[in-house]
């Protein structure tokens, strides 16, 4: 994420410093980190905050730790729900064999039945009775299929409330996604931040990015990976930008900024991504971008 606020002022400045030099082309702008709000993606109560405003901070550093009590109950809770249902389903398990044995025997007695029937060596009442008792045979041995499988599904739902719980758990273990500077802390120890709300801001000054805004007769005098010089006020040191991106489309200049002769231009954003060298430059200063021909 971009912090916009601080760039509004370089659509004006683009206008009224290009032209310096008649082979250069000099815009004045701001710097801009990579901004990261890292979010808890665990809710509750800040048990550790390990960093403030301006903390120098590397990816996989420990930026704050969410209490996990509660979770670590549910968690237990769970697992003993687990284990009783395991031992439901090794029962369910004996049910559904010896449901099949008594299929099995019932099956063979009634083909045994049936051939005695054809062959007028018993009785219609006597297939009837071994019928009845195939059918409920039958309806036992489905009956206990569908339990062990009901019994099945309920383990899976909760083995899976146990790995969401966990990852839960490894979440209230807030890391730095990036390296970079810790620009804003927004809770204290002790407080409860909601799920999925920012707890800090970190951004990243490795490479800065200046975003400047040309006229469309400009357009043929920048193109990809065209360097530029970056100043810098109170510095001798000079730094090279390369221009990264150049908008495809033209938009107006911001109803912020307007003045009557500028209402009406169109204009495309160019970004350059500059590397901090020595980490001099930071987010927000403000510097001269000077593009040759």
């Amino acid at each position: 994420m971009k912090t916009a606020a601080i760039s509004l002022p370089i659509f004006l400045t683009v206008f009224l410093s290009c032209g310096n030099n008649s082979n250069n082309l000099h815009f004045t702008s701001v710097l801009e980190g990579t901004a990261i709000q890292v979010p808890a993606l665990t809710g509750g109560q800040i048990s550790r905050l390990l960093v403030d405003t301006g903390y120098q901070v590397e990816v996989g550093d420990t930026i704050a730790v969410i209490d996990t009590v509660e979770l670590s109950l549910n968690e237990s809770q769970l697992h003993a729900a687990m284990q009783e249902l395991e031992s439901q389903i090794e029962l369910a398990k004996i049910a559904l064999q010896q449901a099949k044995t008594d299929l099995d025997y019932v099956e063979e007695r009634y083909d045994r039945t049936l051939i005695l029937y054809q062959n007028n060596t018993a009785t219609k009442q006597t297939l009837d009775d071994v019928s009845n008792q195939l059918q409920r045979a039958e309806t036992q041995h489905k009956t206990a299929q569908q339990n062990l499988q009901t019994l099945a599904a309920k383990k899976e739902q909760i083995s899976a409330e146990i790995k969401l719980i966990r990852k839960k758990i490894n979440d209230a273990v807030i890391l730095a996604p990036i390296s970079g500077v810790i620009s804003t802390k927004y809770f204290e120890p002790s407080e409860a931040v909601p799920t999925l709300t920012p707890i800090v801001e970190v951004i990243d000054l490795n490479v800065l990015d200046v975003k400047i805004y040309i006229s469309e007769k400009m357009l043929s005098q920048v193109k990809y990976g065209q360097e530029a010089e970056i100043r810098v006020d109170g510095s001798d040191k000079k730094f090279t930008g390369k221009i990264s991106w150049i908008s495809p489309q033209a938009e107006f200049t911001p109803k912020s900024v307007l003045t009557p002769e500028t209402r009406t231009s169109l204009v495309y954003a160019v970004d350059i991504k500059v590397v901090n060298q020595d980490g001099i430059l930071k987010h927000g200063m403000p510097v001269e971008v000077v593009l040759g021909e």
